[in-house]
């Protein structure tokens, strides 16, 4: 699916295009591998250094790519940004799509396969990735926390995959997953800025059936498994060399109505006027960070927080407590209000930057939601406080999680 939103507010137009499949233990490993593969070079192109030549000649064009889950499903985004044609004097903006294409679709392949030593080294580069995760101990102990909530589940499948799986690939099976892959992926474009309406999607004569796919309408199912209600919490205790707690709590958030359950969020931990900032943080300084994310696709609210190893059950006692509080009907008028005017106010942000105008775009395509930023911000604005203390009964503690010494 095509999506163009014109815009004369930059000087850069930026066009995204969007692969999704299902998150499936098997193939995630190769889906983690391929971006890395298709950004050393193109069958045009065929080393980073004369994409990087090329990337220079197109007044320093920017290319970038990464992976993402949404709902059950992975994502493969690649981006390029460039300068609008306006600026350039020139067919900028067509080159770009034209090369962004040239990378996703027409890599480079020796004897019917990957260049080998592309493959070799970018195996290599993810398993330091994949050995590195543990660095990270906050990010390490909320994926941690999210692969105990969906266990046997898709959305707990670690999204840079196994390194056990990497020795099994090489350039010949790869290419073949990727072929397969490319033929079955919903593929989604979001192109922004001053020249959308001008950009046209190139042939790609190797892949006959893409204009067709590009064409569809890419709805995905966002949770295919969801979560079940535990009759008690899933307890989970990790020990690594750590000088602080991580405490993770994965919340079943079983609020139908989406606008409600982003405004619940907020208000237990999504500023500095939230339940858990004020509460656990600066009143108890029991945490050194706290705040709550939630995952709109899966129906769930992970709350994050760094503490002192011995302050666990005190930590965990008024955590609990703002569930209750909130279920209880204890929201004062300035925490709701507060929290409102921060997520009204990230809203108004969106149009400010290309990328997350493109992801915005992309979200309401493949989940069908179809709002614009205005009508978006129109379903918060209209939440009210009631709403909230209504559905925050069905919010409930699923998983706890603590990372300690």
């Amino acid at each position: 699916m095509i999506t163009k939103i014109n815009s004369n507010k930059f000087k850069t137009n930026e066009i995204g295009v969007f692969l999704t499949l299902p998150l499936d233990s098997k193939t995630i490993t190769k889906n983690a591998l391929i971006p890395q593969i298709l950004r050393r070079g193109t069958n045009n192109y065929k080393t980073q250094y004369d994409l990087g030549k090329k990337l220079e000649e197109m007044y320093g064009a920017y290319f970038n790519y990464g992976i993402d889950k949404v709902g059950d499903n992975l994502v493969l985004k690649f981006y390029i940004t460039s300068l609008c044609d306006e600026y350039a004097k020139e067919n900028v903006s067509q080159e770009s799509m034209n090369l962004i294409f040239d990378i996703i679709f027409n890599p480079v392949v020796e004897s019917n396969g990957f260049k080998r030593e592309y493959v070799e080294q970018e195996k290599e580069n993810l398993k330091k990735l994949i050995e590195a995760r543990k660095d990270d101990k906050s990010n390490y102990s909320y994926t941690r926390c999210i692969e105990e909530m969906f266990k046997d589940m898709p959305y707990g499948i670690y999204k840079f995959g196994k390194i056990e799986e990497l020795e099994k690939i090489d350039e010949k099976n790869l290419y073949e997953y990727y072929i397969k892959m490319i033929s079955n992926c919903k593929i989604n474009i979001v192109i922004t800025g001053n020249d959308a309406d001008k950009v046209k999607i190139p042939e790609m004569r190797n892949i006959p059936t893409l204009a067709n796919r590009i064409n569809e309408h890419n709805i995905i199912e966002k949770n295919i498994y969801p979560l079940k209600l535990r009759n008690e919490p899933k307890i989970v205790n990790e020990k690594l060399d750590v000088t602080q707690g991580k405490l993770n709590i994965g919340l079943n958030c079983n609020i139908k109505n989406k606008y409600i359950a982003t405004m619940y969020n907020m208000v237990l931990g999504g500023g500095a006027n939230s339940k858990l900032f004020k509460n656990v943080r600066e009143k108890a300084s029991l945490a050194y960070t706290v705040a709550s994310r939630y995952l709109k696709q899966k129906d769930a609210i992970i709350i994050r927080a760094g503490i002192e190893l011995n302050n666990y059950d005190k930590a965990l006692e008024i955590i609990k407590k703002q569930l209750d509080d909130m279920k209880n009907g204890n929201i004062g008028d300035d925490e709701f209000k507060s929290a409102k005017q921060l997520i009204l106010s990230s809203i108004k942000l969106i149009p400010e930057s290309q990328e997350d105008m493109i992801w915005f775009a992309f979200i309401q395509e493949v989940t069908d939601e179809k709002l614009t930023v205005e009508e978006y911000y129109k379903k918060i604005e209209d939440v009210t406080k009631e709403d909230v203390i209504k559905e925050a009964k069905n919010v409930s503690i699923d998983t706890i999680y603590f990372l300690e010494k």
